[in-house]
This record gives C-alpha cells, sequence and structure tokens, in this order.
C-alpha cells in the first residue's frame, strides 16, 4: 500500500515537507505542556488571586469607558517558558478573559519562540 504524500509544515512560511503536522524543527514549538509544567501551579494560583484582588478591573475595557471585571491576569510580554519573565509583576496586566483571548490571538500569537 502506496504511503500518503507529504504536506508542508504547518508553522508560519515553513516550506519543509513532512509526514507530520510540524517538521523536525518546528515541532517542539507546537508541543503543549501542562499547565503545572508552564509554571502555572499552587504558588501561580496564590500570586494571581491576590494580583485581581489589588487589580479587580480589566484595563482594556477601561481604557474603552467600560467597567469589567478582570478574571485573568496576563503577560504583557509572552514569558515562553521563561521564569523570570514569568514572575516579573511588571509584566502582569489584568484582563478580563474576552480582551485576554483576543490579545492572545492577535499579539502574541506570532511572536517568536526562545529556542
Amino acid at each position: 500500500m502506496p504511503s500518503k504524500p507529504l504536506k508542508p509544515c504547518k508553522h508560519l512560511y515553513c516550506p519543509e515537507l513532512t509526514a507530520d503536522r510540524f517538521c523536525q524543527r518546528h515541532r517542539h514549538q507546537h508541543e503543549r505542556t501542562s499547565a503545572a509544567q508552564r509554571g502555572y501551579n499552587r504558588r501561580w494560583v496564590k500570586a494571581r488571586k491576590l494580583f485581581l484582588q489589588e487589580h479587580p478591573l480589566c484595563i482594556r475595557c477601561q481604557e474603552q469607558g467600560k467597567l469589567t471585571q478582570a478574571t485573568v491576569v496576563d503577560h504583557i510580554t509572552p514569558h515562553r517558558g521563561d521564569n523570570k519573565l514569568f514572575w516579573d509583576k511588571s509584566n502582569w496586566q489584568p484582563l478580563c478573559k474576552r480582551c485576554h483571548d483576543k490579545k492572545t490571538m492577535t499579539e502574541d500569537r506570532h511572536q517568536e519562540y526562545k529556542y
């Protein structure tokens, strides 16, 4: 039985052909680890709760003149596994889920990964 034809890697602008979704060079960037492995553990839950108590409103909604409860602590610059950046509170901002999802899909999505 013939094997399936190779397809282009799904990584943005990568021309490599592969039998999988991603080529060898980009596979590790698209593997999803657990939340705990990415740093979202009990310590994060406590820090997040305190931060949201101190900053209860979504800053993006406030810029538009709306008052919306913040439910997500967003990393302004995605940490991509950088522990120092992960815990840097100056890199945190309070967002509602809607604003966070929009930011993640538009701004954070194509920022380069650290190798």
